[in-house]
């Protein structure tokens, strides 16, 4: 005989009890309660001297009263549970439509109906509030000019807002989805947080200060990236260093190349009273040249550097861009300046400021042409220079391009480094002066190797500020 301990616990526990359903024990309490007089009514009818069908008549009418008064109860104490049972399943399923009705404060059914109504009258608020304030968190990182990025547990972007689209220059659709490696982010999630990160996205090299946080979303933790673009503030400081540095190695030399200029002049004209062979008097001569005329060169440069530390905020007049545009193409003698008409714009600037960026950006642009041999397959040919200006305008901005069939840039991330020049004779000023008075303005310029053909590209973005009554300076 073989033995389960399975088998002897089983047979040792209690069976379970099956529990009557709430409706039936309604019911057979309803019945149990009037049970007992109708046995009584019944034993009273059959004492009468009635004839025997009448006694079996109003019994059956007994009988017939008392099923109808346990439906009635049975009604009475069912149908306002169901009521509420489907009230609170309502509630469940986020419908916040459904309330009990037929309510009496005066009793305990009543009040838990209240009870149930005024819960789900809350809920109600609640979920309203609820949309509400989504609808305006989603309106507000749509509207904010910030990028903002999502990503899930597996760096999956889960979430961006319209700025975000605009610095990757690609859709939600195609971008939810996808790891923050193949879309150029991943060292936002990996650089410490609020850490600087340089972004080559679209051929710019801005840097962007990381802000990170977590949340969660339906229990599973999220990575909140929020970025900002500080690299104008950052030029500014770097801008500002420089000035200082500037400043003060002018003044300095300044000091030391005025006596300098001076005494070699003097010296100039006391050589002819001094007893000198023609060959001694010759060097003499020329030496003291040499010192005055690099003297006055030093100080020329000097002064070149000492326009980016003293520029002056632009004074913003009414000013027809087009005019402006011929007018600096016709200052260039050397090769055809092009100009593509384009829309009539008036822009709030300071036109002396305009023209002074226009003059240095078309200069660049017409000795990179003239200088460097086009290459093609790594043959050179012998190409026409070509420089073209022509204006592109939004309801916010112009934009204004300047292409040329230049070799291009050889090192773009230095193109806006003071003092940096490729140039001989250059002194690395024209284009960082050029950007100063471009975001002087509100505005910002580009510079990149076009993608059409060999050559270099200039964009100039302004503003389009409200035009004041005012006299064109045109």
């Amino acid at each position: 005989m073989g033995f389960s301990p399975t088998g002897a616990l089983g047979a040792n526990k209690p069976p379970k009890r099956v529990r009557m359903r709430y409706e039936k024990r309604v019911t057979l309490f309803a019945v149990l309660a009037a049970l007992p007089g109708i046995l009584v009514s019944g034993i009273l009818i059959w004492l009468q001297s009635w004839s025997q069908e009448s006694k079996i008549a109003l019994f059956t009418v007994e009988l017939v009263a008392w099923g109808l008064a346990a439906m009635a109860l049975h009604e009475q104490a069912i149908r306002p549970l169901q009521t509420l049972s489907n009230v609170v399943a309502s509630l469940r399923e986020e419908d916040y439509s459904f309330r009990a009705r037929g309510i009496a404060v005066e009793d305990a059914l009543g009040e838990l109906s209240l009870e149930v109504n005024a819960l789900a009258d809350m809920l109600a608020g609640q979920r309203i509030h609820a949309i509400e304030a989504t609808a305006l968190l989603r309106r507000v990182v749509e509207e904010i000019d910030i990028p903002l990025f999502a990503f899930d547990p597996r760096q999956a972007l889960r979430l961006v807002n319209s700025a975000g689209e605009r610095l990757l220059q690609q859709p939600s659709a195609r971008l939810l989805g996808r790891t923050a490696g193949e879309i150029g982010l991943l060292d936002c999630l990996t650089i410490e947080n609020e850490g600087l990160v340089p972004l080559h996205l679209n051929g710019s090299n801005a840097r962007w200060l990381v802000r990170r946080s977590s949340f969660r979303q339906d229990g599973v933790p999220h990575t909140l990236v929020v970025l900002s673009d500080v690299s104008r503030a950052l030029r500014e400081e770097e801008r500002r260093a420089w000035q200082r540095l500037v400043r003060v190695l002018g003044h300095e030399l300044n000091n030391s190349l005025a006596p300098i200029k001076s005494i070699a002049g003097s010296l100039s004209t006391r050589i002819a009273g001094v007893s000198l062979t023609p060959e001694q008097r010759q060097d003499f001569l020329r030496g003291l040249e040499i010192i005055e005329a690099r003297a006055a060169s030093l100080n020329r440069f000097l002064q070149a550097y000492r326009q980016l530390a003293q520029m002056p905020p632009p004074v913003l007049r009414e000013t027809s861009l087009e005019s402006v545009i011929k007018r600096v193409a016709d200052l260039e003698v050397r090769i055809k300046v092009l100009v593509v008409p384009g829309p009539e714009i008036a822009l709030m600037v300071d036109p002396d400021q305009l023209e002074q960026m226009l003059i240095n950006l078309v200069r660049n642009a017409v000795e990179a042409v003239l200088a460097s041999p086009h290459e093609e397959n790594g043959e050179v040919k012998a190409i026409t220079p070509e420089i073209v200006i022509h204006w592109q305008a939004t309801a916010k901005e112009v934009v204004i391009l300047i292409d040329d069939n230049g070799p291009g840039l050889l090192n773009p991330s230095n193109v806006f480094t003071p003092f940096y020049t490729t140039k001989p004779s250059g002194s690395g000023i024209g284009l960082v002066l050029s950007r100063q008075i471009a975001e002087a303005h509100g505005g910002a310029i580009e510079l990149a190797n076009r993608k059409d053909r060999q050559g270099c590209q200039v964009r100039i973005a302004l503003p389009r500020l409200p035009v004041r009554a005012a006299k064109r300076s045109d």
